[in-house]
């Protein structure tokens, strides 16, 4: 087992720190209304919003919040790895930190939904229509964007699977992060070629959960064990 300086260490167990944290932010960003998978009623939606605007607030600083930990993990981990490849490690850093750019565009453009909400909830007939259309190519473009930057996400996550594979460092957690990236990502990318063939992302969705899971788990308590 290859030895690990303590500065290495340092950065593994804050890596798993903060990929423990951005799980939790996704589960209370959801909780104040955010919706990760594509919910295109922009009636509801919209009503949704206007009940509520300080929860939906909420839910979009938290996103934003989330999206930045994104990149000071990926920055972390690339710390704590890049002596085994820097050319994986390169790649991880550029496809998460893209990921959490187009992630965050993404919020800008939700946020476009508070002041259509407001207008939405006094107005009625064809302008009311007009206002949940507009609102329903933001859900569409936000939906669209999503899953694409899902995919830059599953690029990201094979990337470090693969050093923690090839490098022996945990071969267990590596292959499970493989195979979930891989499925995760593909399933994410059919499913914007064909919007209802979405088992491929439901089981990779499920695999990603566990695998960061237990990634975080054993960054933060763990470094640095060979599984």
């Amino acid at each position: 087992m290859r030895g690990f300086p303590m500065a290495e260490e340092i950065a593994m167990r804050l890596s798993g720190f903060l990929l423990l944290f951005i799980m939790i932010a996704i589960m209370l960003s959801v909780q104040f209304g955010k919706k990760i998978w594509g919910d295109l009623d922009s009636d509801a939606r919209l009503q949704s919003i206007n009940n509520d605007p300080n929860k939906f607030k909420k839910s979009v600083a938290i996103a934003f919040i989330h999206n930045f930990s994104i990149i000071a993990f990926v920055i972390i981990l690339f710390i704590a790895f890049s002596s085994y490849s820097l050319i994986l490690g390169i790649v991880w850093i550029t496809f998460r930190t893209w990921e959490s750019l187009v992630l965050s565009y993404n919020e800008k453009n939700r946020w476009g939904l508070l002041n259509i909400a407001k207008q939405y909830s006094v107005t009625k007939g064809a302008e009311k229509i007009s206002l949940s259309d507009k609102a329903l190519t933001i859900l569409k473009t936000e939906d669209s964007k999503f899953k694409s930057a899902q995919i830059l996400f599953g690029i990201g996550t094979l990337a470090y699977s693969i050093l923690f594979v090839t490098y022996g460092i945990s071969p267990i957690i590596g292959w499970f992060g493989i195979v979930a990236s891989v499925l995760y990502g593909f399933g994410n990318g059919m499913e914007l070629v064909t919007p209802n063939l979405k088992v491929p992302r439901y089981i990779g969705s499920g695999m990603i959960w566990l695998f960061e899971l237990v990634l975080g788990g054993w960054l933060l308590f763990f470094p640095p064990t060979i599984l």
